[in-house]
């Protein structure tokens, strides 16, 4: 073991970490590019075939630039998208941005380290760095921008430079080390181990930007909110925010256990898809849409009275047609993915003549998950972590996302030995109590057994 990483295990201070260098290579999940045809003609693309844990060569950081020990990072969709290479292999994103020049030549590597959260400890800076130091604790931001870039300034979302960092970019979160941009870092919550940690921003603040924010569809009291896939990472979080605004959340679920998960996290009202007719159709045609549409929209006004003021779609494909149906007459429906499938068709009239609107959204500006983070730091909201892997067994952990046989948030630890670990305010811990903040911990066993 090299001297920085052990003494970042014997729990060093600023000082000492500050005395060592960085190591010549580290553990890491990575892709190789030479197993991007791997699939081909497959059909059952098992992400545990792919996803490789070894050694890889520590790149040199840019002044911008950040290293992070990496204590827990957990799995994120875009993971299961690169381990499949679809809908195309992440190695075109390395080579788009080694094009830039400069620093960026740096990230086409025949290896790609994936992982687009983490939760750790700053361990080198580069010279521009200006707000962290040494020793700082850090949770990082799937989201990198180019600040030189006009629209950044607007809304960093908006920049045609802005990459999502262990997806489009190399040196990702599942892995020992991680290389930031000091533009990604927020300060972690002091009262959240550093699994629960690395379980929340990229979700969290993705659900934050469609809800709550300016940039989506900025819910009030009393809103009704249907939420699809109500108990993935999203959906969770989507759940504790439409609760906090005052809103009524309606979580669609696919199964009783993970009903059982939903009505833990305090939904209002709990919809199993496959008791009202709806399982099983995963792009339903025109007809079906409208006859599933129906179907929901009946049951929703049986339980509530009214038709949804939004709905909260990243499923895509399978729900989204239905999404437009059933939203009431000046609805919104908000969508920032397509676990499902991209390709979505939906009834236009529906949308036009009931003066409906569609709003795209995409993770979320640092100002947004400063917000965001600022509620988790506080206790208003809380992790939805329901299952910690070791880095080793990284492959498993993505295979439970690939196949939706998970609840919440999947961990990985990475540095960090146990879990447990990274408390630095056990006051307010004990205050808002651990159930309260593990409310979906265990449900996969349950999934596994269902």
């Amino acid at each position: 073991m090299d001297a920085l990483t052990q003494a970042l295990l014997d729990g060093a201070g600023p000082d000492e970490l500050a005395r060592h260098d960085l190591p010549a290579t580290y553990e890491a999940a990575h892709l190789l590019a030479a197993d991007t045809d791997m699939f081909d003609g497959v059909e059952d693309k098992d992400v545990r075939k792919s996803l490789h844990v070894g050694p890889v060569p520590m790149p040199d950081i840019a002044p911008d630039e950040v290293v992070v020990a990496v204590m827990a990072s957990s799995i994120n969709y875009n993971t299961v998208w690169s381990a499949t290479f679809e809908p195309v292999p992440t190695f075109a994103f390395l080579k788009r941005h080694a094009r830039e020049g400069a620093h960026a030549a740096r990230h086409d590597l025949p290896h790609h380290v994936v992982g687009s959260d983490a939760a750790g400890i700053v361990v080198k800076t580069g010279a521009g760095v200006r707000h962290w130091r040494t020793g700082d604790h850090v949770v990082a931001s799937c989201v990198q921008v180019d600040e030189q870039e006009p629209a950044t300034h607007a809304d960093a979302m908006l920049g045609t430079r802005q990459r999502i960092w262990g997806y489009e970019t190399n040196f990702g979160g599942l892995a020992h080390y991680a290389v930031v941009r000091a533009s990604q870092l927020l300060p972690k919550p002091a009262h959240l181990t550093w699994e629960e940690s690395a379980s929340v921003l990229l979700t969290a603040a993705t659900s934050y930007r469609m809800l709550v924010g300016d940039n989506g569809a900025r819910i009030k009291q009393g809103d009704i909110v249907l939420i699809w896939g109500a108990t993935g990472g999203l959906g969770a979080y989507a759940v504790q925010m439409v609760k906090n605004a005052g809103g009524i959340a309606v979580g669609v679920v696919s199964s009783e256990a993970k009903a059982t998960a939903l009505r833990r996290l305090g939904c209002d009202i709990v919809i199993n898809r496959n008791e009202i007719g709806m399982g099983g159709d995963d792009a339903p045609t025109p007809e079906r849409t409208i006859e599933l549409g129906k179907r929901l929209g009946r049951e929703i006004r049986r339980q509530t009275g009214e038709d949804p003021h939004v709905v909260f779609d990243y499923v895509g494909r399978a729900t989204f047609g239905i999404s437009v149906f059933v939203v009431r007459k000046g609805g919104t429906v908000v969508t920032c993915g397509s676990s499902t499938g991209y390709d979505h068709h939906f009834d236009n009239r529906y949308l036009w003549m009931n003066l409906k609107r569609i709003i795209g959204s995409h993770a979320a500006n640092l100002q947004e998950q400063a917000e965001c983070n600022r509620l988790f730091r506080l206790g208003h909201l809380s992790p939805v972590l329901s299952t910690v892997f070791p880095l080793k067994d990284v492959g498993e952990a993505a295979r439970l996302v690939q196949l939706n046989r998970h609840t919440g948030k999947v961990g990985v630890l990475c540095l960090a030995p146990r879990e447990g670990l990274g408390v630095t305010d056990p006051v307010l811990r004990e205050k808002i109590g651990v159930v309260r903040l593990n409310p979906l911990r265990g449900t996969d066993a349950v999934l596994e057994g269902a």
